[in-house]
């Protein structure tokens, strides 16, 4: 019990129990634990452009070869799409085998559209940005603006080109990879700071939930928001667990190294919050640094699974539920829309409703003024959307480094096994491996130190 009480997992868990007490207890005081909740991802979010710099470049210029740097990215670009279009093709087959919207016979006219304001006109931005807007979004004015921006993209941008430059200059680049890597050093142990604080982030976002919606929120949300966590559920095990099965591992391994980042973004849904740790996580499995700072980052952006499967979902019931005739052209429409406005959802204010509008937009069939149906329960969809998120981008980092030979499988099955004895004989082998390819055994320090 002390074990438990003592470890980070145990404490969020308090922490997320104490935080359903206070908001029913005391709603309006639990209202007001909103900044604790807010705050602990700020400081997150402050941290995560600079993790993301040092480890892609000293990814970039570990990997050696450029032509791997390009290997890597580009087998991740495949994998997305393809796991994409199956997460948007499961979001439509639920939608239609179970029929969330059907009966509730809304009349459009009837719908208040004023709160969705600038929902709706972002929407109009996005989607009337064509791939050269798109392109231009990712190009930062400037260097520094690309780190303030909150950009995934325009910092992974920018340490690709730097990573790059470092890899072809040589010696000359030593200096620079020195302080690169103190950096890193220094911003992790700055997140080790931070992350000691996921409690009471958890606490304050639970209580705020709870104290403003009330504790039926938590038990029933709704038929939709319902569907919606079990279309997660079915993605997660059937569809990510038999390929991380197919690549020899278990997925219910991985969600038990993973609880406590996942304690975390069920608290605040927000997988931001757990960035750096996914990724130090990963390569303490053994994963190349190189490859888990190419795939995560990019999969931030790029491999939106579980919002995926929501943009396809809502986009049926709110057709369904204003009785709008959807004909097989639509849906089609729909996966192929649904295919590149869901690219653009990280970094975009309210992006899951900023990006189903825009998804909508370009579907005359489906009246846009529907959103007004999915707005109140959102919130409760974004906490499966940021789980289903996480868990995808992770599988796909094992995929891609077993696709390119990039992972320790030996170091990964203690890992996940939770062998602490393997681990460090491991650990303790792979040190003695490394001091016979350097010439520095026992033995020959022991002569080196007579001399």
């Amino acid at each position: 019990m002390q074990r438990l009480y003592k470890s980070l997992f145990g404490q969020v868990v308090i922490g997320l129990v104490l935080g359903i007490i206070v908001g029913v207890l005391y709603p309006k005081f639990g209202e007001s634990m909103k900044p604790l909740g807010d705050g602990f991802i700020k400081l997150v979010k402050m941290i995560i452009p600079m993790i993301v710099f040092c480890v892609v470049v000293q990814g970039i210029y570990g990997a050696g070869e450029l032509k791997k740097v390009g290997r890597v990215g580009l087998k991740a670009l495949i994998y997305f799409e393809a796991v994409t279009f199956i997460a948007l093709a499961l979001g439509l087959l639920l939608a239609f085998v179970f029929h969330p919207g059907a009966g509730m016979n809304i009349d459009v006219g009837s719908l208040d559209a004023t709160s969705l304001g600038t929902y709706v006109q972002t929407a109009n931005k996005v989607r009337g940005a064509g791939f050269g807007d798109f392109v231009m979004k990712i190009i930062p004015d400037t260097v520094v603006s690309a780190f303030t921006s909150g950009d995934v993209l325009q910092v992974l941008l920018f340490s690709i080109i730097f990573g790059c430059a470092l890899s072809l200059i040589g010696e000359k680049a030593a200096p620079l990879v020195t302080i690169v890597y103190s950096m890193s050093a220094a911003f992790f142990k700055c997140m080790s700071f931070i992350i000691k604080l996921a409690p009471l982030g958890v606490f304050g976002a639970i209580a705020f939930t709870v104290g403003k919606y009330g504790i039926g929120s938590l038990e029933q949300l709704g038929y939709l928001v319902a569907l919606f966590y079990v279309a997660v559920v079915i993605f997660v095990f059937a569809i990510l667990g038999t390929i991380l099965r197919l690549t020899g591992f278990s997925i219910f391994k991985l969600i038990k190294y993973l609880r406590e980042e996942l304690m975390v973004v069920l608290a605040t849904a927000s997988s931001d919050a757990v960035l750096p740790q996914i990724m130090k996580k990963l390569e303490y499995m053994g994963i190349k640094d190189s490859t888990v700072g190419l795939v995560i980052p990019t999969g931030y952006s790029f491999n939106l699974d579980a919002f995926s499967i929501y943009l396809t979902l809502a986009a049926v019931f709110i057709a369904q539920a204003t009785n709008t005739h959807l004909a097989f052209t639509d849906l089609l429409a729909i996966l192929a829309v649904a295919l590149i406005t869901s690219k653009g959802a990280h970094g975009v204010p309210g992006s899951a409703i900023v990006i189903l509008a825009a998804t909508l937009s370009a579907i005359p069939a489906i009246p846009v003024v529907g959103l007004v149906l999915v707005l109140s329960v959102d919130w409760f969809m974004g906490i499966a959307r940021a789980l289903g998120n996480l868990l995808g981008n992770c599988v796909a980092t094992v995929v891609v480094a077993v696709w390119e030979k990039d992972i320790d499988r030996a170091r990964a099955h203690a890992v996940l096994n939770g062998d602490l004895a393997a681990i460090k004989a491991y650990d303790e082998q792979k040190n003695r491996d490394n001091l016979v390819e350097e010439g520095r055994t026992p033995a020959n320090l022991h002569l080196r130190a007579e001399h």
